[in-house]
């Protein structure tokens, strides 16, 4: 019996679906793909890292909700939550009157005339250049009440220093006065902070260059010699006395001292006296004779005390010296 191989015709319409089939679940897997991979880097949008001097606030739906600290961190993705960083550790410097630029190990200054140039008291022109230091104190307020940190500090501290120049004389702001316009430009730039609300912390106000107009400049310089000349004499005359007083001093005392040692042995020989009288005078009242006749002989013996008598005879010999003392003592 014959064999027959019995040919199975493929339908083309079959092999069309399969094909359409695996190009369907390619490309819905690609779609899966595509959707997974946009979703993590959605949700990576919302890790963030904070540096050593740094904070930073976190905002859900654009208002402040928490701080936190260096490291790094995750909230949820925009718009839910944001966050912006802000340095609280690092001092800011704001020139006044001048520029400096670094480039590489050169450093350039540059002088700013409309800024350097103010007006004093007595309506002379004096240049100065300032540097202001800051910090941010408070970051909140910082980050949600200024824009722009430097230029509202600066712009402050311009016209702070301009008020506070407009109040003195020119040589007052030259000499005495100069540390005094920086703690005042300070004090003042910072109540404006604070009035603000801005969260910034002033911390120095220097004075670096304060110079007069040009034509003053040697009668300035001849003001500034005498001033160390008179301070010169100053010192010296005050060397000169604490020298001096000291021993002026000592001198005194001793004086003082030897008055009271005086003092004291007049009173002592006064008290002496006033009781040998005392003495003698109940003495006098028991035996008023004998007692004037013994006054009468101390008094002699006083007087003759260390005394000598030279006897001459009638013919002009001379004897032997008579010592009375000897005499009065042998009695």
């Amino acid at each position: 019996m014959a064999e027959y191989e019995v040919f199975d015709p493929v339908d083309p319409n079959d092999e069309f679906k399969e094909y359409s089939n695996d190009r369907k679940h390619r490309w819905r897997n690609i779609i899966i793909l595509v959707i997974v991979i946009a979703v993590g880097a959605y949700l990576l949008t919302g890790v963030y890292q904070v540096g050593p001097s740094e904070v930073a606030l976190v905002k859900t739906f654009g208002a402040y909700s928490s701080t936190t600290g260096p490291g790094i961190h995750l909230h949820l993705p925009y718009p839910f939550q944001s966050h912006v960083i802000v340095d609280v550790r690092t001092i800011n410097k704001i020139e006044i009157g001048f520029r400096t630029t670094s480039s590489g190990r050169t450093t350039s200054y540059v002088f700013v005339e409309e800024e350097a140039e103010m007006i004093t008291g007595d309506q002379n022109i004096i240049s100065i250049e300032a540097i202001v230091q800051y910090r941010v104190s408070d970051p909140v307020d910082y980050a949600f009440n200024v824009i722009q940190g430097d230029d509202l500090v600066k712009l402050t501290s311009e016209s702070v220093l301009r008020e506070m120049v407009a109040l003195l004389e020119l040589e007052k702001v030259l000499t005495t006065e100069r540390d005094k316009v920086a703690m005042e430009t300070a004090r003042r730039i910072q109540e404006i902070m604070n009035d603000y609300e801005a969260g910034i912390q002033i911390e120095n106000v220097y004075l670096q260059d304060v110079t007069p107009p040009d034509p003053v400049v040697p009668a300035f310089d001849d003001v500034n010699n005498a001033r160390q000349d008179q301070q010169t004499s100053i010192n010296e005359a005050q060397r000169y006395a604490n020298d001096v007083i000291p021993r002026a001093e000592g001198e005194a005392v001793k004086i003082l001292n030897d008055a009271q040692a005086y003092a004291y042995e007049q009173i002592s020989k006064a008290t002496g006296e006033a009781e040998r009288f005392r003495i003698m005078l109940e003495e006098y009242r028991k035996s008023e004779e004998i007692t004037k006749n013994r006054l009468i002989l101390d008094s002699i013996q006083k007087m003759l005390e260390n005394s000598k008598i030279k006897v001459i005879s009638e013919k002009g010999d001379t004897l032997n010296f008579i010592n009375i003392a000897e005499v009065m003592g042998d009695d």
